[in-house]
């Protein structure tokens, strides 16, 4: 059987067959094989299935075969983020090419007034649901002919509350439609959900799309003060290895003043990284997505907003600059590599803060192997914080310190050196999730009881405390001519 005979098997259209062969697909997907015959044979779907499985071309090949040009909004996707809105649309619009339908994205952060004029013409809307009450709330949208319904990535939406905004979506539809749930986890909400609103839904779970024996998962036990220095070297040491290599990498922070803060001092250091998160401008989140799908752009920073829905290919290292507090979060996010057989490398990079995060990661997921790496030899360097924010390089948080007051200086390294630190006695974090002991360094020792203390911040200071320590730095700068580093450094 060739390639096009398994898709043809499947009973998709000629219309999205024709797509699915110029796209040179090679076989379908799992999810593809075992949803496909059941949304076309109008059954309502419940299926388990991780980002990247194929899921856009399952649902999509039922919606694109039932839904006519010019009878208005037929089918309905509602997605968690503006981010997968546009994917996903954009997905739709290739698979529909030849059958001439009107695809439109809806979301916030862009002019409604614009996306009113183009829903007129729409058969097929994919939305958020904030932005759609807003269309319904208009009455700038019509729901009465929507006969799919598909709630992507829908334990992410509840994740976000979106639950009571979809379900006033669902009341608006009409009740002999067809509803099509995807969704990576089945929580006993959305089991709920399905009992409720949908028809006798038939459930299918898959393979976890990530494949374990490709997938490399590693962490770093680093100082406070030291974590952005590691990442910079392990960055750099990766690209002098392989130079020619134009894999992809992905760096998660956990807060988006974090993001900022080591997409910057990135730049600083010689590494071409973007950031993404939620509070860019759209317009500016998209354009950095597309470079980034496209080559262009080879590391990209980013929040968790990036790390569910997007399907984006060649996708070889991820760096979890900051550890992810909730265990599913760090599944998502390492499920962005070793993707359709290709190998992946997931680093973690763990200091003080993070190792109850880490144990929570480990206790949920007892499948997981993390191995620990010899912590290499790096360059310490210094980090550039704004001139009325600072954020912490060696923190995950994201809160801010007093106003800086000193002049910038040029981010530039300043050439010293931190050795392999793994003779200490200090423990490594428990494997079996549970707390380390008392011998492993925690945010609870007298020396990181401080936030800022911990992060190489100190504690917080009164304007005229900081104008007091400002003249004895001046004065000790007038004794040591040697001393001239700014006040709006601190060593990483």
């Amino acid at each position: 059987m060739n390639k096009m005979e398994q898709f043809e098997k499947l009973g998709i259209c000629e219309h999205v067959l024709k797509v699915v062969k110029a796209k040179k697909f090679e076989k379908p997907s799992e999810i593809q094989e075992k949803t496909i015959p059941l949304i076309l044979d109008g059954k309502d779907v419940v299926a388990g299935s991780k980002t990247g499985s194929g899921k856009t071309l399952a649902f999509g090949a039922g919606i694109i075969q039932n839904v006519e040009p010019k009878n208005g909004v037929q089918g309905l996707i509602l997605t968690p983020t503006r981010e997968l809105a546009e994917q996903v649309a954009s997905q739709m619009q290739e698979f529909s090419y030849y059958k001439k339908l009107e695809v439109v994205p809806v979301y916030g952060g862009v002019s409604i007034e614009n996306q009113i004029k183009k829903v007129s013409h729409a058969n097929i809307v994919v939305a958020t649901p904030g932005r759609l009450l807003d269309h319904m709330n208009r009455n700038s949208i019509d729901l009465s002919n929507v006969s799919f319904l598909v709630l992507d990535e829908a334990d992410r939406m509840w994740d976000m509350g979106f639950k009571d905004d979809v379900a006033k979506i669902v009341t608006k539809c009409p009740k002999d439609r067809q509803t099509l749930l995807f969704s990576a986890t089945i929580s006993g909400e959305l089991a709920s959900f399905s009992e409720k609103y949908m028809k006798a839904p038939v459930e299918i779970s898959v393979e976890h799309y990530v494949d374990a024996s490709k997938l490399h998962q590693v962490y770093y036990d680093a100082r406070d003060n030291e974590k952005f220095s590691l990442l910079v070297h392990l960055l750099k040491n990766e690209q002098s290895k392989n130079p020619e290599n134009q894999n992809l990498v992905m760096v998660f922070c956990n807060t988006r003043r974090n993001a900022d803060f080591v997409a910057k001092n990135l730049k600083l250091n010689a590494v071409d990284a973007h950031v993404i998160h939620g509070g860019m401008d759209q317009s500016k989140r998209m354009r950095v997505l597309k470079g980034f799908d496209n080559g262009t752009v080879n590391v990209l920073v980013c929040t968790d907003v990036a790390a569910r829905g997007l399907d984006i290919k060649g996708v070889s290292h991820i760096y979890n600059y900051d550890m992810a507090a909730d265990a599913k979060d760090y599944v998502h996010r390492i499920g962005r590599t070793a993707r359709a057989g290709e190998s992946g490398v997931a680093i973690n990079i763990i200091t003080s803060r993070d190792y109850d995060n880490f144990a929570n990661v480990q206790k949920h997921n007892p499948e997981l192997r993390i191995e620990r790496e010899m912590t290499p030899k790096f360059e310490r360097i210094f980090v550039k914080f704004d001139e009325d924010k600072r954020s912490f390089g060696g923190r995950g948080n994201g809160r801010t310190s007093s106003p800086s007051r000193g002049r910038q200086s040029s981010g530039r390294s300043f050439g010293r050196s931190s050795g392999s630190r793994d003779s200490s006695p200090r423990r490594s974090p428990r494997s079996d999730g549970r707390k380390p002991s008392g011998n492993f360094r925690r945010s609870s020792s007298s020396r990181d009881s401080n936030p800022r203390r911990s992060s190489g911040e100190g504690p917080r200071r009164t304007q005229g405390s900081f104008r007091r320590e400002q003249r004895g730095e001046r004065n000790k700068r007038t004794n040591n001519p040697s001393s001239n580093r700014s006040s709006n450094f601190k060593r990483d």
